[in-house]
């Protein structure tokens, strides 16, 4: 059987590293001018200087993109790539979080072409690579330096949808822990839950192959040791170091095989009632492991041989039980909402919830549980 898993061609790590990093892809592509993605957030904080800084001293032209909101709809996204379209540039440079690097994503395939957003929803083979691009994240999260995928919202239908095409994948990735080393609490807590229920999923998902969950057992491991201490001791920049490289091998593993029913139930809940994308993820994410235990049990317990090999001697049950048992200790140990309650979502809102995330069969389909209406119904409610 032949399996197959596409990377960013070059990946940059150490703190400290983006200065370097960026002169050498310049270097090497030849840039004139370069396009920036990021969010008024990051230049507001100081951030985005550790690139211009560099930009400036190789005396490249730059741009800046950065009217973009966070979680943004198709719409949005179709907005900056029209402001895109009148600047001429070499090299797209993504710096920010996912939204961010989504967007910068979608306009390397976006830029000069005669097709749209919402185009690519409808048929997300119709991209082809315009622009090389470079991607920086400054969360420890999302892995979108690394997968072929961007998240749009689409608002008439109140839900988030995915647009894979394997021309998204980012040419360059820079790992700085730098960049995350003030990052707020709550953001390294849902990044972090994020990235951890993206190995987990991958590792978990029926299109799991040999390659995928070389990347997803390593990713997890990382984060599951180091997730406490990077959102507890913000100077602990080796722990904010293994958490951006297990994001990274995160979205390898997504690429490889892909997320399963945590991502799908949860799009519904940042497309209609814009919860933030992770702390979705994170409030279902240890029931949906235990609707799916009696189908990725032995996959649960090979996770936990990674984390915690001294219980190597326990059953395959007690191991799948301790891995669940890790993701709600967590989940509240970094202070993330375990239910909806407190973002208004209601229980006359279960159907819409219940239908709404059940068309997610893009993800439902990697699933190795499959899960049921009254399955999709019983998860939303414990959380409501």
């Amino acid at each position: 059987m032949k399996h197959q898993l596409i990377i960013p061609s070059v990946l940059y790590t150490g703190e400290g590293s983006i200065a370097e990093s960026i002169r050498e892809v310049i270097a090497k592509e030849q840039a004139k001018k370069v396009l920036v993605f990021t969010d008024k957030g990051i230049i507001g904080a100081g951030l985005l200087d550790l690139l211009l800084d560099a930009l400036k001293e190789q005396e490249t032209a730059y741009e800046i993109f950065s009217d973009l909101r966070p979680e943004p709809s198709y719409e949005d996204v179709e907005k900056i790539r029209r402001q895109a379209e009148n600047s001429e540039g070499d090299l797209i440079v993504a710096f920010g979080g996912g939204s961010v690097m989504d967007a910068a994503k979608l306009v390397s395939i976006l830029k000069g072409s005669d097709y749209s957003v919402k185009d690519l929803l409808a048929d997300p083979s119709l991209g082809r690579k315009q622009m090389k691009s470079v991607a920086i994240p400054t969360t420890c999260g999302t892995g979108s330096e690394a997968t072929c995928n961007a998240i749009v919202a689409v608002p008439e239908e109140e839900v988030k949808k995915g647009i894979v095409n394997t021309a998204m994948i980012p040419d360059y990735v820079i790992l700085d822990a730098q960049v995350i080393k003030k990052l707020p609490k709550s953001i390294v807590a849902a990044t972090g839950v994020d990235a951890l229920a993206h190995v987990v999923e991958c590792y978990t998902s029926k299109k799991a192959t040999p390659l995928s969950n070389t990347y997803a057992l390593a990713g997890a491991k990382l984060i599951f040791e180091n997730i406490r201490e990077a959102y507890c001791n913000p100077d602990n920049m080796e722990a904010k170091s293994n958490m951006m490289l297990g994001a990274f091998y995160g979205g390898v593993a997504i690429t490889g095989s892909g997320t399963t029913a945590v991502h799908a139930l949860s799009y519904p809940l940042g497309g209609k009632y814009h919860i933030p994308h992770g702390v979705s993820n994170a409030i279902l994410f240890a029931h949906v492991m235990k609707m799916n235990k009696e189908a990725c049990a032995v996959q649960l317990a090979e996770l936990c041989d990674a984390i915690n090999p001294s219980l190597f001697e326990e059953s395959i049950d007690a191991k799948a039980d301790y891995v669940i048992g890790q993701i709600e200790d967590i989940v509240k140990f970094t202070e993330i909402p375990t239910d909806l309650y407190s973002f208004g979502v209601k229980k006359e809102d279960l159907d819409f919830l219940v239908d709404s995330g059940s068309k997610q069969t893009r993800l439902l389909v990697n699933n190795r549980k499959e899960l049921t209406l009254d399955d999709i119904r019983s998860i939303y409610l414990k959380v409501l």
